[in-house]
């Protein structure tokens, strides 16, 4: 069966949801969720993130939505597809980014808006499983628990610890994560979401709805998520997450600027595929076996893999050898 809705963790999807003008409503519904009383968004505009130091791929790393509200309070909105070294620190360092950019010329009394720095992430964090929590709220306390600076706030979502079903969501905060989470394999709208705000990222996430070339821009954004998925899989488990932080040396690094030869598949003991090994010639085609055995192994319906890597119905069951 065909997807009807897009993936809201591809970086297309994720700012097609909220990162855009006609969908401000609802990032404004959903960060409510989230922030204090105090702190409710009644309305906000987005800064342009090519305004950010650094270069352009350090730019797109740094954060998904960067935006402000009526009052001048400050929000980043972090969609993570992937496991990254450091990411506490990480967070840490691109929180500072709208605190500089605070900074007036002349007499300036420091002063200093509010920041918060929420990340939605498609993976777990937390090294300790039994410390694991779906949702962080952190800030700067003292040694007695008592808040020290009200001002900057990290917000961290865990999607893959959110588990609850449709007649077990018991908030308004609840369905979000629900149609965040599931938004992707919904071929209607459920009834627990058959409310305005829903309703319209539901529209807004109809592939259907996309134009031509926005389709294509999706497709690649969905292929990109699907690689990043495949390699993370497997790096963590055979150590090619150690080749990355060793300046990709001797890995990944090392295999594109070969032509993918051979970094990735001594990268790994159970390898990509064969086919990454074969250049950069060949790299496209490798990358669509492995999107291939990663979506067969996450049971992926054969239509959905067909149409996501445009391999025949007989290579993807070369892979599998079982299903057709």
């Amino acid at each position: 069966m065909a997807t009807k809705y897009l993936n809201p963790y591809t970086d297309f999807g994720f700012k097609k949801l909220f990162g855009e003008e006609a969908s401000k409503d609802l990032l404004v519904d959903f960060l409510n969720q989230l922030l204090p009383p105090q702190h409710q968004v009644a309305e906000l505009s987005f800064k342009n993130p090519e305004k950010m130091p650094g270069t352009a791929k350090e730019r797109k790393a740094i954060f998904d939505i960067y935006c402000k509200n009526v009052n001048g309070e400050q929000f980043i909105v972090e969609m993570q597809k992937a496991k990254v070294k450091f990411f506490k620190d990480r967070s840490l360092f691109y929180s500072t980014f709208p605190i500089k950019n605070q900074a007036q010329k002349g007499g300036w009394s420091f002063k200093l808006l509010p920041v918060y720095m929420i990340a939605i992430l498609d993976f777990v964090y937390d090294e300790q499983e039994e410390a694991a929590k779906f949702r962080r709220d952190v800030c700067l306390k003292d040694q007695d628990g008592d808040i020290f600076y009200d001002k900057l706030h990290f917000k961290f979502l865990q999607m893959p610890l959110f588990n609850k079903q449709a007649d077990e969501l018991a908030t308004h905060f609840d369905k979000w994560l629900y149609f965040l989470k599931n938004l992707e394999n919904f071929d209607h709208i459920p009834a627990i979401l058959n409310e305005p705000i829903f309703q319209k990222g539901f529209e807004i996430a109809e592939l259907a709805h996309l134009r031509p070339k926005q389709f294509d821009d999706y497709q690649k954004s969905l292929l990109d998520y699907w690689e990043v998925k495949n390699v993370m899989d497997t790096s963590f488990e055979e150590g090619v997450v150690k080749g990355k932080e060793e300046g990709l040396a001797e890995g990944i690094a090392k295999g594109k600027e070969e032509g993918l030869a051979e970094g990735i598949a001594k990268g790994k003991e159970e390898g990509l595929l064969e086919g990454v090994t074969k250049g950069k010639e060949e790299g496209l085609m490798a990358s669509k076996y492995a999107v291939a055995k990663t979506m067969l192994a996450d049971g992926e319906p054969l239509e959905k893999i067909i149409r996501y890597t445009q391999l025949s119905a007989e290579q993807i069951a070369a892979l599998n050898g079982t299903r057709k």
